[in-house]
């Protein structure tokens, strides 16, 4: 079925971790709490301007929401938005982006049901059991779908509000929970950010690593190693298909610069930075024509599921261009951040 290793977790300590300031928090994830203050002596260097223009240029005006990460590069302003507000936005209805692939998330945090011909693997399990039971079962049988299929949950980081419900749907429905090694490590020694209405992290189930499969009847979800928003966060490469078509997707598996306050942040950036230049490699050679992330701020899910059904095409699918464009948005966010911590 996978490469996979299977451990006891200990008892884990949680680590209390204030929300604090700033907008960017608000599109990407609760993680963002983690930025890095800018001067703006730093913001203003010739080599932090010059990633940011890199980043614009290859926004154009169709990927302008990706940008936003280029806010860890500039002087903080705004008040920070607390997460109760964050998750009491109203969430978006669950609804088919594809054939075999449908939203089941909330509004600034996504959940994706892969269904297949053995049952269904959920990508990424929400904040908590709550909404685990409201929008992700909930979602499933407003659109005829079993929860009780649910097989394997893909965690792409260990940040809890991406496994925050993975606890209680593994327990009610026999799933396998897989994430990285390194996540899996994390979970067990030491959350990186902890707020009170995450669920509790999962108990060590199955370890995937970078050219690891999930497969599931005639699915394969191949995972590649993209760390950096967390030590092991991994991003998920899959088809999807609408009617006759096939189309290559890929799910990044971690967005913001979170981790800009830890002492090791100038070697995550740099393995962020490498793994978004190698997904950029990956995403030409297999063709990727779709790019989703596990928040809608970044990829507009919650708009584009709007004008899904009836459109001459789907909104979805922005072509190779497009995806290489969005990756290259990233990267130049990454080396302009990179570049304002050095200054």
């Amino acid at each position: 079925m996978l490469f996979a290793n299977r451990r006891a977790r200990p008892a884990l300590q949680a680590e209390a971790v204030s929300p604090t300031r700033r907008g960017l928090f608000a599109l990407g994830c609760a993680c963002c709490l983690g930025l890095l203050p800018i001067s703006p002596a730093a913001a203003q260097s010739p080599e932090v301007a010059g990633h940011l223009a890199a980043a614009r240029a290859a926004a154009g005006e169709d990927l302008r929401p990706w940008l936003a990460l280029g806010n860890a590069a500039t002087p903080s302003s705004g008040a920070s938005t607390p997460i109760e507000a964050l998750m009491a936005q109203p969430a978006p209805p669950p609804a088919k982006a594809f054939d075999n692939l449908a939203f089941v998330g909330a509004k600034w945090v996504s959940a994706w049901a892969l269904t297949t011909s053995d049952g269904i693997i959920l990508l990424d399990a929400l904040n908590n059991e709550e909404e685990a039971e409201r929008l992700i079962e909930g979602g499933l049988r407003q659109l005829g779908l079993d929860p009780a299929q649910v097989r394997h949950i893909v965690v792409t980081h260990g940040h809890g509000d991406h496994y925050g419900g993975a606890a209680f749907l593994k327990q009610r429905h026999g799933a396998q929970v897989e994430m990285s090694a390194a996540d899996w490590n994390m979970l067990e020694t030491g959350l990186e950010f902890d707020v009170p209405q995450w669920g509790r992290p999962p108990q060590r189930d199955v370890v995937v690593e970078d050219g690891d499969t999930v497969r599931l009847g005639s699915t394969q979800v191949k995972i590649l190693s993209t760390p950096g928003h967390s030590p092991g966060t991994i991003s998920l490469l899959f088809d999807v298909s609408q009617g006759a078509q096939t189309h290559r997707a890929l799910l990044w598996g971690g967005t913001a610069f979170n981790f800009g306050r830890r002492p090791d942040r100038m070697q995550r950036i740099e393995s962020y930075i490498a793994g978004t230049r190698r997904a950029k490699e990956v995403a030409a050679r297999e063709n990727v024509t779709v790019l989703l992330s596990n928040h809608s701020g970044y990829d507009e899910a919650d708009k584009k599921l709007q004008s899904v059904q009836g459109a001459a095409t789907n909104p979805f699918v922005i072509g190779q261009q497009a995806v290489q464009r969005a990756l290259t948005v990233i990267e130049e966010c990454a080396l302009a951040t990179q570049a304002a911590w050095r200054a």
